[in-house]
This record gives C-alpha cells, structure tokens and sequence, in this order.
C-alpha cells in the first residue's frame, strides 16, 4: 500500500508563501510521476501541477504559472510544491497523488486529470487571508 503523507499547510496572507511537501513510505519516488490537486469548498478537485517520474518535466495549471513550483527530491523520497505570491482563491485542502502508470503521468503532465491516480494522501489545508 502506497502512503503519501502532505504537511506544509497552513494559514498565509494574501502575497504570502508556503511550501508544501509529499513525503513517500513504502515506496520510491523515482519510478513515479507525481500530482498535485487542490479542493475548495464546494468545488471539484482540481489539478495544480505535476511532476515526471524523472523529475524532468512538469506541468502547471494556468492559474498557478509563475508562482508555484512543483520539485521532486529523491534522497529524501519528498515531492515539494513552493507557493508563492498566493492569493485567496488558492485556499483549498491540497492533497498529493502518486502513480507508475505511464498513462497516468501522461495524463497528468498533458491535462492535469486526477482520475489515473489511484494513491493518495490525506491533504492538507492552505488557507490564504488577511
């Protein structure tokens, strides 16, 4: 069993900066791409960014270009996303999601769809106000 453990959540005001981190047990990170998605009250989830098995490629969401930075650090079997200049709208519980199947990494660094995904943490809460 796949775990995925998020923390780096917190409360921020706006123009402020977190990073959060995915740490990895059970499993190393090398041979998986890596997601990350985000759920506001009310809304779907929504893909933020993602990260190649290589750690080579990424992709963003339009709405996160710029500001976010997705990195995958394998000596510590860590997948980190740096946000900065956040916003309210960013406000959201993150969660990190992990798969080897290439379909997914395809999927994720094209469209950013979480339904390949069939690992994931349990979140955790950014809430971006003054």
């Amino acid at each position: 069993q796949l775990q995925l453990v998020e923390s780096g959540g917190g409360l921020v005001q706006p123009g402020g900066s977190l990073r959060l981190s995915c740490a990895a047990s059970e499993f190393t990170l090398d041979y998986y791409a890596i997601g990350w998605f985000r759920q506001a009250p009310r809304k779907e989830h929504e893909g933020v960014s993602c990260i190649s098995r290589s750690g080579g490629v990424t992709n963003y969401a339009d709405s996160v270009k710029g500001r976010f930075t997705i990195s995958k650090d394998n000596a510590k079997n860590t997948v980190y996303l740096q946000m900065n200049s956040l916003k309210p709208e960013d406000t959201a519980i993150y969660y990190c999601a992990a798969s080897s199947s290439p379909i997914a990494q395809i999927t994720c660094l094209t469209s950013l769809r979480p339904e390949p995904f069939g690992s994931w943490g349990q979140g955790t809460q950014v809430t971006v106000s003054s």
